[in-house]
């Protein structure tokens, strides 16, 4: 947090500052900041921080490819501050955000202090349900609510009782912690608990009753934290805000001059996320329960009657993209979106103060039946620029969702308009080039292509400190067969154990499916003398720590593991992918899309399948080295990547490792450096 001492601008907006445009200043702020924060100065960090700032003094645009090492925080978090305007940072993951906050924020603000002659405030901004809810928290859930009010809340009638469940154990540690925190961020709980724990003490900005109604309005940790990014400098916020900011009518952000979007490569599939619309018998089913008891019985039973009739479809329904919605579900939905607007009128019009928490239960009520009523509107008005599909999962059942077709008009008009924009990554380049993910953000060619009125960019890749040829291989295992659809890869298995084997464990497994990392594993058990760790069967930061403490352990995975393990040293030494991750043959949004640019006149394959398997091979890659120290092979067991017309576009947006296809190569280099980290350890 900010030092509290600071004078904060009375009328919510930052004062002006004259601007360093000076390079040899720049680069004074940039020493002083690195050398607090203990860091090295880099030439692509220098490089990176006089581009920012000349796309904020000229207010254009910055795609800036900042590989692991560069220092990228420092990098644009110095020509930011030396601006003097308001600086929006959207990060996408927690990890991220605390060490801007609680290291190279404070540290920069300290170094640039006596240069700048002021001391910018900056502040932490997350949505309403990440803050604990006073009023949740002393009166309880509403006791109307079937999900939450089930007797959950008995922990906190008796401080005498302790209760044996792990969920009463948390509740009673949520009540005491109220007592104690000053932010009330779910993030700075240690260690947390669980989404049904948090949710019995949270609520949504819909559920929220509002500053003004609400008994602890003056004390609530929200708006506090909406006060303090008012009156801040700096703001630090998730990339889902900014995506709620650009898609809601009231923004939700403070005002801004400037915004930088750190690990841009996750952008679009979060704003994909905010403007996804799900509907499942469960959530309609809430809906019901808890109007029912708020309005004329006329409304309620036709509200009971359309979610009845929606649920007997979704029994039946079959995954996969609905091309046209057909038309009984779409007879249900029009029933249910007719019966939610009359609830939604009834719950408007009447009150009783009979009910105990009577606008709470109203409030969550109302939240609820309004989520069902736009999700079947939008799905029954059939937009073109929409895609409709039924989606089954094993444990959640069934669910109806909706997506956009594309979201990058929308990123174009409301992210690029009225300030500048620093979008980076240490993948933002696919294929050698910033083409595919300017397109994806809705982005004239570089420069702005003529367009009139055009977003105008720029994109610089400032490198790596990392010899990426000196320190990794690329080795693709051209003489395996071509993966399949289904079934077990019998010679990927051989091949994966034998190079485990050599490596002498320490290997990430990177996998395309849940159900690949399974057989993996239990193959692998069977077969070595390593411990294998498999993603599911303890909480992923666990797996991570025990992954790291122990060098001759492997830890395998899918999705999650591709981003954000970070394990430097003799632990992590191989990187292996089991095949290349495009997306699954039956996935109706990327279907789709990849349709939309054919009837384009484009190459479909190349723009979707081809951009999601790159980015997540080029953050794959980087997971093998962290530091200048380390040394490895990322394996890749797909021939395609060697073979295919397309795998020259996939190793261009990977880490310049030195490439080979000659298995017997890379078995001795993997000994050696298994030797040589063997030799280390016992020298140790």
């Amino acid at each position: 947090m900010a030092d509290q001492n600071a004078l904060a601008p009375t009328d919510g907006d930052p004062p002006d500052h004259d601007t360093p445009d000076d390079r040899g200043e720049l680069r004074g702020l940039l020493h002083a900041a690195v050398s607090a924060v203990g860091g090295v100065e880099r030439e692509g960090q220098v490089r990176m921080a006089e581009a920012v700032a000349a796309a904020i003094e000229d207010g254009s645009h910055l795609l800036a490819q900042a590989g692991t090492g560069t220092g990228k925080s420092l990098g644009y978090l110095v020509p930011a501050l030396a601006h003097g305007g308001r600086v929006v940072i959207a990060t996408a993951t927690l990890a991220l955000q605390r060490q801007l906050v609680e290291r190279d924020l404070p540290r920069t603000v300290d170094a640039l202090h006596p240069r700048l002659r002021r001391r910018p405030e900056f502040a932490t901004l997350k949505g309403r349900s990440n803050y604990l809810c006073l009023h949740r928290v002393h009166e309880g859930v509403p006791q109307d609510d079937p999900d939450l009010g089930s007797g959950l809340f008995d922990p906190f009638e008796s401080a005498s009782s302790q209760p044996s469940s792990k969920l009463g154990q948390d509740l009673l540690r949520l009540r005491d912690w109220a007592d104690e925190t000053e932010s009330g961020d779910r993030d700075s709980l240690t260690p947390g608990v669980s989404d049904r724990a948090w949710s019995q003490v949270s609520v949504s900005a819909r559920e929220c009753l509002g500053a003004a109604r609400c008994a602890y309005g003056p004390e609530c940790f929200a708006e506090a934290a909406r006060e303090r990014a008012r009156l801040a400098e700096v703001v630090v916020t998730n990339h889902a805000l900014l995506a709620i900011d650009a898609l809601e009518d009231a923004p939700v952000l403070p005002s801004h001059e400037v915004l930088i979007v750190d690990e841009a490569h996750e952008l679009i599939s979060r704003v994909t996320g905010v403007a996804t619309g799900e509907l499942t018998p469960g959530r309609v089913n809430r809906a019901v329960r808890l109007s029912a008891k708020l309005v004329n019985e006329q409304a309620a039973d036709a509200l009971q009657s359309a979610a009845e009739s929606f649920e007997r479809l979704l029994e039946l329904a079959l995954p996969g993209r609905l091309e046209p919605v057909p038309e009984d579900l779409g007879y249900a939905l029009m029933a249910l979106r007719d019966a939610a607007r009359t609830v939604i009128s009834a719950l408007g019009a009447t009150r009783d103060a009979s009910v105990p928490d009577e606008d709470a239960v109203r409030r969550l009520a109302l939240a609820s039946v309004e989520n069902v009523q736009e999700v079947a509107e939008r799905i029954t008005q059939g937009s073109e620029f929409d895609v409709v599909w039924f989606e089954r999962h094993d444990r959640f059942g069934a669910s109806l969702r909706v997506a956009p077709l594309s979201v990058s008009g929308l990123v174009r008009e409301k992210v690029f308009s009225d300030r500048s924009v620093t979008l980076t990554s240490a993948t933002l380049k696919l294929g050698g080039d910033f083409a595919g993910i300017g397109a994806s953000l809705g982005l004239p060619p570089e420069g702005g292509g003529g367009e009139e009125g055009a977003p105008v960019w720029k994109g610089l890749d400032v490198g790596s400190p990392f010899e990426y040829r000196r320190q990794g291989i690329l080795y693709v295992a051209k003489h395996l067969e071509r993966p399949g659809r289904d079934g077990t890869r019998k010679d990927m298995l051989d091949e994966l154990a034998e190079l485990v084997e050599a490596a002498g464990g320490r290997t990430l497994g990177l996998f395309s499916s849940k159900r690949a990392a399974e057989a993996a594993a239990t193959e692998l058990r069977a077969r070595l003398d390593v411990p294998v760790l498999l993603q599911g069967e303890e909480t992923l930061g666990e797996l991570i720590k025990r992954f790291a403490a122990d060098e001759e352990t492997c830890l395998f995975g899918s999705l999650s593991l591709w981003q954000g393990v970070d394990v430097p040293g003799a632990g992590c030494q191989l990187v292996v992918m089991d095949r290349i991750p495009f997306p699954r043959p039956d996935d109706p949004l990327a279907t789709a899309r990849q349709e939309a640019v054919e009837k384009a006149g484009g190459n479909g394959f190349m723009a979707v399948a081809a951009t999601h398997a790159a980015l997540l091979m080029a953050q794959g890659a980087g997971r093998l080295v962290r530091t200048t120290a380390d040394r490895g092979v990322v394996a890749v067991l797909d021939p395609r990547l060697a073979t295919a017309r397309y795998g020259g576009y996939l190793r261009a947006s990977m880490p310049d490792f030195w490439y080979t296809t000659d298995r017997n190569q890379v078995r001795r280099s993997l000994a050696s450096i298994d030797a040589t980290a063997r030799s280390d350890r016992s020298k140790g």
